[in-house]
């Protein structure tokens, strides 16, 4: 994280896009509130616009009402793009000329959750090291391949202010507040919240392993690690276990003593689960789709796909994807695995499979 230049930056502006996240817009504006509060005076300022000036309707569906059109807004020290679920699809030629001339007058530009996508687009990022929700930084880094992502909970990069989204915004604030009027503010700020540790940017988003899965068997975790890092060239049943150091046999045992389902069809739904991400992210036909998630071919991709979602791949790119995505459980369900799979799996096909694969 570059030492950030925003010393004076006291006035704010959020620009909410359609289905931008609630979370992420009150979890930066009430760390300013409460510096406020602190201080004693209104030493931060918020201002909210949207596009057409109209109402914006939140993920959450809640309506939120701004102060102004973003055309007519006064010049802000900072100006934050507020996204959320189904705003990375958001395309606005007008907004993104508005944006680049809040940067050519000064404005330090930032985004929040999916807004990064919007910064991206009117290349506001060239140069510059940004982050993205983890959800959606596979289809992030597939439209803008040249741009510097990380991994982080917020990225402060000179002029350019990124967050992941949800509760991250809270953090990335109280560094702000904290390196414009220190850290004793920041940290009577963070109190007030309940925010029991001021996190640092650099630190990860997603949770432990052993903190998702709710295990601690330090074998399944190392099986499931490695299952996680080999999705487009699945490894075979003998090759995972031997990785972790167990037999075939007891890999299967530990997979159905905590997770009840063998470790093929788990494997294969953490599979299917990053082939719905690359979907609903990114333009990549369905048979790059297919072959990046450790398939043989569209067809029995498109099988197995069927078989865990009920649904046909091409549907996820259909206008009401994203709603439809929101009522899957994110969880790994124990669908039928075709039988093709399990036997792919026990069989160790690894370097023939692969060859195959991107033969297919």
């Amino acid at each position: 994280m570059t030492t950030p230049t925003l010393d004076g930056s006291k006035r704010f502006g959020f620009l909410l896009l359609p289905s931008f996240s609630m979370l992420a817009y009150a979890s930066t504006v009430e760390p300013l509130r409460l510096a406020n509060r602190v201080l004693g005076r209104e030493t931060y300022v918020c201002r909210s616009y949207s596009v057409d000036g109209g109402p914006v309707t939140a993920s959450n569906n809640f309506v939120t009402v701004p102060d102004a059109v973003l055309s007519t807004a006064d010049q802000p020290d900072i100006l934050l793009v507020c996204g959320g679920v189904g705003s990375e699809h958001f395309r606005d030629s007008g907004v993104c000329a508005l944006l680049r001339r809040f940067a050519s007058h000064g404005v330090t530009l930032g985004a929040l959750c999916t807004g990064t996508c919007l910064l991206a687009r009117a290349g506001l990022l060239d140069g510059y090291r940004c982050t993205i929700h983890w959800e959606n930084m596979l289809g992030f880094t597939e439209e803008f391949p040249h741009l510097q992502v990380v991994p982080k909970l917020f990225e402060i990069d000179r002029n350019r202010l990124t967050c992941s989204g949800g509760t991250a915004g809270i953090d990335l604030m109280l560094e702000v507040i904290a390196n414009n009027q220190g850290r004793e503010v920041a940290a009577a700020v963070s109190d007030l919240m309940l925010h029991h540790r001021m996190r640092q940017g650099h630190e990860g988003q997603r949770m432990e392993l052993r903190n998702r899965l709710n295990i601690s068997h330090p074998k399944l975790l190392k099986a499931v690690a490695q299952m996680e890092a080999n999705i487009e060239a699945p490894l075979g049943c003998a090759e995972l276990a031997s990785r972790i150091f167990v037999s075939p046999r007891q890999l299967e045992r530990l997979f159905h003593q905590y997770f009840n389902t063998s470790p093929t069809r788990y494997y294969l739904g953490l599979r299917l689960e990053r082939a719905r991400s690359l979907l609903t992210q990114t333009s990549l036909s369905i048979l790059n789709v297919a072959l990046a998630c450790g398939f043989v071919s569209a067809s029995h991709f498109s099988k197995c796909y069927r078989d865990y979602f009920h649904r046909a791949p091409s549907d996820e790119r259909g206008p009401s994807r994203r709603s439809k995505k929101s009522q899957t459980p994110h969880s790994v369900p124990m669908a039928t695995v075709p039988s093709r799979a399990e036997a792919a799996f026990a069989a160790k096909p690894e370097p023939a499979e692969t060859s195959l694969a991107v033969a297919a």
